[in-house]
Parts: C-alpha cells; sequence; structure tokens
C-alpha cells in the first residue's frame, strides 16, 4: 500500500499543492481518501489560479528600461612614457581590490652572455631582503598589511613582480615593488637559499611522473639550439655553483633598465601610479649604482630555428599508490610557428592550435573539454594504447613554436610516433566548417573568461606593451579570431611545414625511430593507412 501513495499523486494529471504533498506524506490514507483530496487540491488551484503574460511579450504599465553604456575611458589602456623610458599603464576595473606589478623584458633568452640559470635565481630571490626593508620577511609582511598577495614569474622573454591588494594603498604597494626590482640586496645567505631551492626543485623533477615541464624546456633547446629562446630557462645543475651575488647583480644592472620596464595596474587611478612610479622608481637610484660591476650589452640577436632531436633514455618514476597507471614513454614533436608580432598568423596559429586540441585518455567532460578536437578524435579515440596527446603554441616577439606531446608505454614508442607525425603531415587536410567553427568559439570563449580575472588582464596588457607598444582590446581579438578562414590555417600550415623536425624523448626510447624516417614521413603528406612506412 505504502507504493500505491506514492505512485498515484505522480499517474494523476493535475498538480498537487505543496499542502496536499505534506498531508500525504505525514500521515497514512486509504486509496479513496488520497484520490478524493487530490481532486479538492486540483479545484482549489483552477480557482485561484490566473493567466500569465507570454515571455514574448513586454509586461504594461512598466518604465523602459534604460541600459548602461561602456564609456570610452573605461574600456581604453591609459598609457604614459615618463622621460627616463618607464612606461605606464592602467585600466579600470571595479571592486575593492587591484594588481599592479611591472613586467621587464627580460628572460633566459637573454643569458647568452651569463651562465645559464641566472632568471631562475632571480625568481627564487623575489620579495627577499631589500634596501628599505632588510628584515627577513619584511616584505611579506609589508604586503599582508594591505590585505596583499605577490608573486614573481620569469619566463623566457618576459620577468613579471606582481602584487593584489586594497586599492586604498597603491602607493604602499608600488613603494614595494620598486625595492623588489630596483633595490634587493641579494647576501651570500640568500643566494645559498635559492641555489637549494633550485636543487631540491631539480630532484622533485627528477622523481616526478609528470613531464611537462622538463619537455617544455627540452624542446625549445631542441629548437633553437644554444641560441635566444633554446637555452635553458631550469638552471642546469652544473651552474649552480657558477652563479652569485656578482653574476646576478650584474645581469640586473644591464637588463633591468628603464627602457625595458612597464608598470601597470588594474583598478588603479591613471594619474596616482603615474606619480607613484615617478617617486620610487625614478626618484630613488637602484642599488646596484653604489656597485662596481661590468657593463654589458644586451643580445638583441633574432632566433634562429635550427631543430633537431634531444633523447634522454631514462627511468620515468610510475604514480605513486594503487592508481593502476603503466610507466610511460613521452615524446614531444614540433615545428617553427609564427611569432606574436610583424604577421598576421598568429590568431590562424591559435585556432589551429583548438582545432588539434587534446589532453588524456582519462579527461572527463564534453564538448568544453576539447573531447571534438583532432587529436581525440583521430588519435586517442582511436588507439587505447595511447595515454595522452595535446598540441600546444608558444609564441614568441620573433618567433614560435608549434609541438605536440604525446605519451604511451614503452613497447608503443614507435606506433605513437607514426600516429603523432601522420597528424602533424595532415594539419591543413579536410579542413570541417563545423570543426573550424568550434574551435574558433572555444578560443573565444577561452579568451573571455580568462579575461575575467583581474591578474590576467594585467599580465595580457603588460605584455602586449612590451611586445607592440599597445594593448589590442578583446573586441578586436574577437573579430579576428571570427575572421579566420580555413585559407589562413592551411597558409599556417604549409608555413610550419616547411620547417625542419624538433623531436624531444623521455624515457625508455629504444623503440624512437630515426628523426630522418619522421622528416621524411612528414615531407610525404601521407593520407589513409599509416603503419609500416617506417
Amino acid at each position: 500500500m505504502a507504493t500505491a501513495y506514492c505512485k498515484t499523486p505522480v499517474a494523476m494529471k493535475s498538480r498537487l499543492s505543496s499542502v496536499s504533498c505534506l498531508k500525504y506524506f505525514s500521515r497514512k490514507k486509504s486509496f479513496k481518501e488520497l484520490n478524493t483530496s487530490c481532486k479538492f487540491s486540483t479545484k482549489i488551484e483552477n480557482i485561484c489560479s490566473f493567466n500569465q503574460p507570454p515571455l514574448t511579450e513586454t509586461l504594461p504599465n512598466l518604465p523602459n528600461v534604460i541600459y548602461s553604456k561602456h564609456k570610452l575611458d573605461n574600456v581604453k589602456t591609459n598609457i604614459t612614457q615618463l622621460p627616463c623610458g618607464i612606461r605606464v599603464a592602467s585600466e579600470v576595473a571595479y571592486g575593492e581590490f587591484c594588481t599592479v606589478g611591472v613586467a621587464i623584458n627580460s628572460g633566459c633568452r637573454y643569458e647568452v652572455a651569463y651562465p645559464s640559470g641566472v632568471n631562475h635565481f632571480l625568481e627564487k630571490l623575489a620579495f627577499s631582503t631589500t634596501s628599505n626593508f632588510p628584515g627577513n620577511n619584511e616584505i611579506l609582511d609589508e604586503i599582508e598589511k594591505y590585505n596583499g598577495l605577490c608573486d614573481a614569474q620569469c619566463s623566457r622573454d618576459v620577468v613579471l613582480y606582481a602584487a593584489s591588494a586594497n586599492r586604498k594603498y597603491v602607493d604602499n604597494i608600488i613603494k614595494v615593488l620598486a625595492d623588489v626590482v630596483l633595490r634587493p640586496r641579494i647576501t651570500e645567505d640568500e643566494v645559498m637559499a635559492a641555489s637549494k631551492a633550485i636543487l631540491f626543485e631539480h630532484d622533485t623533477l627528477m622523481i616526478r611522473p609528470e613531464q611537462d615541464q622538463l619537455l617544455e624546456n627540452l624542446v625549445h633547446m631542441a629548437a633553437f639550439q644554444q641560441n635566444t629562446l633554446g637555452l635553458s630557462k631550469l638552471c642546469p645543475i652544473e651552474n649552480v655553483s657558477q652563479i652569485n651575488r656578482q653574476v646576478l647583480l650584474t645581469y640586473l644592472k644591464n637588463h633591468y633598465v628603464p627602457e625595458r620596464i612597464v608598470v601597470g595596474g588594474v583598478g588603479v587611478d591613471h594619474q596616482q601610479l603615474v606619480d607613484s612610479v615617478q617617486k620610487y622608481f625614478v626618484d630613488e637610484k637602484p642599488s646596484w649604482d653604489n656597485e662596481k660591476l661590468d657593463k654589458i650589452s644586451i643580445d638583441t640577436s633574432i632566433p634562429q630555428y635550427t631543430g633537431g632531436i634531444i633523447k634522454e633514455e631514462c627511468e620515468i618514476p610510475g604514480f605513486p599508490g594503487p592508481s593502476g597507471l603503466a610507466v610511460l614513454s613521452h615524446v614531444m614533436i614540433g615545428l617553427e610557428s609564427v611569432p606574436l608580432v610583424s604577421t598576421n598568423d598568429f590568431v590562424p596559429s591559435c585556432v589551429l592550435n583548438l582545432m588539434m586540441g587534446g589532453g588524456g585518455s582519462f579527461s572527463a567532460g564534453g564538448p568544453g573539454k576539447g573531447m571534438y578536437t583532432r587529436l581525440y578524435r583521430n588519435v586517442l579515440n582511436r588507439y587505447g594504447w595511447l595515454y595522452s596527446a595535446t598540441a600546444y603554441n608558444h609564441s614568441y616577439t620573433d618567433s614560435g613554436l608549434f609541438c605536440i606531446h604525446a605519451s604511451a608505454e614503452p613497447q608503443y614508442v614507435r606506433d605513437m610516433v607514426k600516429v603523432i607525425v601522420y597528424e602533424i603531415a595532415n594539419m591543413a587536410s579536410n579542413i570541417q566548417r563545423e570543426e573550424l567553427a568550434r574551435a574558433k568559439k572555444q578560443l573565444q570563449s577561452l579568451l573571455l573568461m580568462n579575461l575575467e580575472a583581474r591578474p590576467i588582464v594585467f599580465e595580457d596588457m603588460v605584455r602586449q606593451i612590451l611586445a607592440c607598444g599597445y594593448r589590442k582590446r578583446p573586441e578586436e581579438l574577437l573579430q579576428e579570431i571570427e575572421n579566420v578562414t580555413e585559407d589562413d590555417v592551411v597558409r599556417v600550415v604549409k608555413t610550419m611545414l616547411d620547417t625542419p623536425l624538433t623531436v624531444v624523448a623521455r624515457g625508455d626510447i629504444s623503440k624512437l625511430p630515426l628523426i630522418e624516417e619522421m622528416q621524411e614521413l612528414i615531407s610525404t603528406k601521407p593520407k589513409g593507412k599509416i603503419f609500416g612506412r617506417f
């Protein structure tokens, strides 16, 4: 009988009022009583009901809606160049907090005259003691007073120091950042601590099953051998003992110069930011002005893409615990891509990256996770022995690198390389209108989603100003993405395929084919079945 009580109201066409439902489940009734109660509830509802207007019609007797509009001053990037050469940029953002920071045209690509790894050291030494904040953790305590967070990142071509804090304390945060950038003490104890941190990081990377960071560094070293973008981002073990206070201060003096610096803020008053930068970045001098240091010219050479191969036969640790995941071998295959500036092919290359997509075999999710990209449809969904296949597009002001990272068990390395090379060779073949539209929409949505975060807006703004001298508005980028055609993607792919192949492999790679065989397969652009070609 209990089952009948539950099923009877569901089977009836009329809706039960909430009061009636409570009565049903608070005490037992006979089937006859229940049916009578339901009919009574339906009558009450019919009496109290009224006709609602359709959603397609405007409600009557309401005032006209006035929508807010963007003011030009609220959407533009304000840029001021100080007489010394420092550029100050800001954008409006709403809320209690702001993000301010410093971007410097520096990075490991400029270390040709120094021991490789200087910027790795500087990243570890960021927010240590300075001239005005000499105590241990005094910088961090100062930032915490303003409800702030700080971070420093050294990439291949840009160094970023940034902090997010209450917007009432912009002047105080700029004072801290100026000291961090221009007046670090860099004591012997701090250098020793940074050395230990780098050695520990190296040991950690060697025992982790994830290989992304190591492979990303190695693929640049193979693609641009011994020049600019090919200089190691991670400090080599043999260089840790060679980098000292003198080396670090010499690098800072020659690279942290006004014309290579952009100070940016999101959610701050522009004039207040300019005044603070003048006070702390210009009026107060850098600490290395009082040191006797060598004058070394900055490397301005253009990256020379060489292609090549780096192989590291080693044991890659498995995932800890009872995961059941196999020990994998990793291969990354790349080609020279297009630069950020001086070409119209940067946006099409980003669309190509999204069109190839990829991920891991165990990724969960739908189209938003890239499940309809080529590397999923043509690779991961067809070959169960492949654990991952992901496309990456690294772009810099004067060059770029497009690559695909794949992993599988050692016995499948040869087949894995065939599959990835085949996909690279046929990137421009049979581009469907639907997949191109999906890639463009996904790129647009990723752009807008990322720009919802204030720190991302800051980074995008200062990077564009360093590279181009101005910031391109998101609306312009969205339109450029929308304008990408199949011919644009084909043109970019053909340019890439004309460059030498870059290959990096780690793990048990005894079955890895020769790079000459891979290059031959790329050149023939095979179609149809691929196995048996090596």
